[in-house]
């Protein structure tokens, strides 16, 4: 095979021709809009992506504390305003909602979006109005959330059959990250799919099919989370230095090729009509126009990164900051023992009688929020934010989870305080799912999860370091917000955990 080289002469006359026009855009564009919010002085070509580090959040953390609380960056020539202030925050989101309703253009959203198509990576429009109603009336609605409990319920309660059968009546050292994926994955893959994915009774027909599974939907989540310089710097593509586009076709093929086996086996098995692509597909059999193969797929994809790593990260947190601080768990303990009883499991009814419990969620989104970095916008016109001119195309990114730590917002804001909310008002100072029209659908089903699930295990078992020392609690570098040192504690099964039964 012959391989085309580039000519040294060409190369560099590309690079200059690059260089030249970068800084005309800069220096035209500077002139032109006056009183951007303050930053680094860029550099040509680049702009600032030289200073840019992971983790991301953190380092936006540190540009606000230098140059304040709304500033500019230059991703190569594109203007990047990131916002870390609530009033700003609320002023982008009432002001400005349809003005940022749009979304970034990215490879990422190119290759595991289908071409930016899906509910979370489309720009504001018609296709968007579409997939929000179906969302909200076939996907998301109260009701459809509701008939999925049985499917909560069964595999909470498998996971802790296998905690008690591990444990028995002794304290036993127990690694939580991989439990809390499988229970999380197969919840989400048995309201999509109508089976289970993972674990000791997994429906697959093969270890390495769900290895496969998990190991395409890992990879995506480190790609997401990779500043690849392409996106801002697009003759960089011409080389792919960073091998990210090679990377993305071929996740992009391993996973379309997944999602089109569970649609076919959703058409040939007619029992899995209560599954979301069940449901859809029987839609399609009326509106084929409408509920396209494409949409569905696009769908499941939403809800697959809506609904798993950041349910488990925060499952993780959330019993880590418990383990760490035994005072709150018993709190937590107290209030089931007193509101369920100490002789049945906890239902999903019973979560609105139970607030310790929610406040315990709360104040772990607000430490660690799944996404420390909301879903970045796009201006499509000139707005102009507490003073500052934002020119249309600019990307306004929300640095939630400095607000969420921010001590002129929050008192003693790093420590874990349940008790925070009991101050009225409190609550509606978290970002955790957005706002706004393009805010997460999916956050009463991840908190109704979550809850439920987290209130089981301290019903059911007892928990304590497995050191004197604190757990380490380190953040990873992905695009979610988790664990670096997967979660282990010492867990003893209680009377109650017999109650479960045998899977």
């Amino acid at each position: 095979m012959t391989v085309i080289t580039m000519p040294p002469f060409l190369s560099y006359s590309l690079l200059s021709l690059a260089f030249f026009f970068t800084l005309k855009y800069l220096f035209q564009r500077s002139r032109k809009v006056r009183n951007l919010p303050p930053g680094p002085t860029p550099l040509p070509i680049i702009g600032n992506l030289n200073l840019v580090e992971q983790p991301i959040h953190r380092f936006f953390h540190r540009m606000s504390q230098k140059y304040g609380n709304i500033i500019s960056l230059w991703f190569g020539s594109r203007l990047v305003v990131v916002v870390s202030s609530p009033t700003a925050y609320q002023e982008c989101f009432t002001k400005h909602d349809v003005t940022l309703a749009n979304r970034v253009r990215s490879l990422s959203g190119k290759y595991i979006f289908y071409d930016n198509t899906t509910v979370g990576s489309c720009s504001h429009g018609e296709h968007w109005r579409n997939l929000r109603r179906i969302t909200s009336l076939d996907v998301l609605s109260t009701q459809r959330v509701h008939s999925f409990s049985g499917i909560r319920s069964d595999e909470t309660k498998r996971l802790i059959h296998r905690l008690a059968r591990d444990s028995g009546k002794d304290f036993a050292r127990v690694e939580m990250t991989s439990k809390f994926a499988d229970l999380t994955y197969n919840n989400i893959m048995r309201m999509i799919s109508g089976k289970r994915f993972y674990g000791e009774e997994s429906e697959l027909n093969n270890v390495e099919e769900a290895k496969e599974f998990r190991d395409t939907v890992n990879e995506m989540l480190q790609l997401m989370g990779l500043a690849n310089k392409g996106d801002h710097l697009p003759f960089l593509r011409w080389f792919d230095f960073q091998n990210v586009e090679k990377r993305l076709k071929n996740i992009s093929k391993r996973y379309d090729t997944i999602l089109n086996k569970i649609l076919d086996e959703n058409r040939n098995n007619k029992d899995r009509e209560n599954s979301m692509i069940g449901h859809l597909l029987k839609l399609q059999e009326t509106q084929p126009d409408y509920y396209t193969d494409q949409i569905i797929k696009g769908l499941a994809l939403a809800m697959l990164f809506g609904g798993t790593d950041s349910s488990t990260g925060t499952l993780e947190w959330a019993l880590s900051n418990l383990v760490n601080d035994p005072e709150v768990l018993q709190k937590a303990r107290d209030e089931l023992d007193a509101q369920v009883g100490p002789d049945r499991l906890l239902n999903e009814s019973d979560l609105p009688k139970l607030p310790y419990l929610r406040k315990i969620v709360l104040e772990t989104l607000r430490l660690y929020p799944p996404a420390p970095i909301l879903i970045p916008h796009v201006a499509s016109e000139d707005i102009n934010i507490e003073g500052f001119n934002v020119p249309r195309d600019t990307i306004v990114i929300i640095n939630g989870w400095a607000m969420q730590r921010d001590p002129k917002i929050w008192k003693d804001a790093t420590s874990f305080k349940p008790e925070r909310f009991d101050e009225e008002g409190e609550e509606k100072k978290l970002v955790a799912f957005g706002m706004g029209r393009r805010a997460c659908p999916g956050e009463p089903m991840a908190m109704q999860s979550v809850s439920y699930t987290l209130g089981l295990m301290i019903q059911c078992f007892d928990w304590k370091r497995v050191s004197e020392k604190k757990l380490d609690m380190t953040e990873n570098n992905w695009i979610t917000l988790s664990r670096l040192i997967p979660l282990e504690a010492m867990c003893k099964a209680r009377p109650l955990a017999s109650k479960v039964g045998s899977y």
